[in-house]
Formats: C-alpha cells, structure tokens, sequence
C-alpha cells in the first residue's frame, strides 16, 4: 500500500510540475488567436456577402473608428475590440442577434467573437480574412 501510495504520490509531484511549465509559457498575440479559433465559427467573405444581400444579420466591425472611417462594409456598426464588453450590450442587446465580426485580416475577429460567445451571444461569427479580403473581393464599401 506505501509504495502505491508514494509511486501515485510522485506522479502528482511530476503532473504539477510539468502543468506548471504548460501554465507558464508567455503567450504571444498567435497564440490566443489559436486558442480562440478553436471555439468559435468562421465565414468566408463570400458567405458574408451572401448574408449581407439576404438581410438580417448584423455586420460588426470591430476595428477602430479611424479603420472604420477609411470605409467598412455597407450598414455595419463599429465597436472596437478593447471595448467590446463594455458596450456590445447598448448596441447589440439581443443576444440571439445574428452578428458577423470582422476586422482588417482576422485576428482581432477571432478575439472579439470568442468574447462574444461567452457574453452569450451564440450566433456571432467571425468573417476570415477581414476587411482585407472583403475589399480584395470587390464588394461594396461605404
């Protein structure tokens, strides 16, 4: 029993130890795009034009008002990413709304969807490839 006891004893020890390590690493900017990747759900541009043209959805662009003003996509709303749970609830207070995020290439998309996600707003997608690859396409600005 003691030596059970110490072996499974040991396995924690070297457990804690190398989840600390994990734990410890510094994440870079790559790194937390990966991570929220992985839990929400992207469109191509070409669905976004396609939801853009049947209506109903709303375009969230989550660059800054400077980006925003250099043009975005046709009706969308501006609200930039480091303020996004302060104020997506004013603007956006129907947590069933259909939102489509987007920003210049993707990343701050990625980020600003998971967030949502977890403030509950469950129909929010990210457009990948952001303004970049709305403008590269041709479709409409404002």
């Amino acid at each position: 029993m003691k030596k059970s006891l110490h072996f499974f004893l040991a396995a924690l020890l070297v457990f804690s130890f190398v989840a600390s390590q994990a734990i410890a690493k510094d994440l870079t900017a790559k790194d937390f795009v990966d991570v929220a990747k992985k839990s929400i759900h992207e469109i191509s541009v070409s669905e976004a034009k396609v939801l853009l043209d049947k209506g109903g959805h709303i375009f969230l662009d989550c660059r800054e008002p400077k980006e925003f003003k250099m043009g975005h996509v046709p009706g969308a709303i501006n609200i930039p990413r480091g303020l996004i749970e302060f104020k997506v609830g004013k603007k956006i207070p129907e947590k069933n709304a259909r939102i489509i995020i987007y920003c210049k290439k993707g990343g701050r998309g990625c980020l600003a969807c998971c967030t949502l996600c977890k403030m509950g707003y469950h129909s929010a997608v990210n457009m990948a490839g952001g303004w970049v690859a709305w403008e590269k396409a041709g479709y409409p600005v404002e």
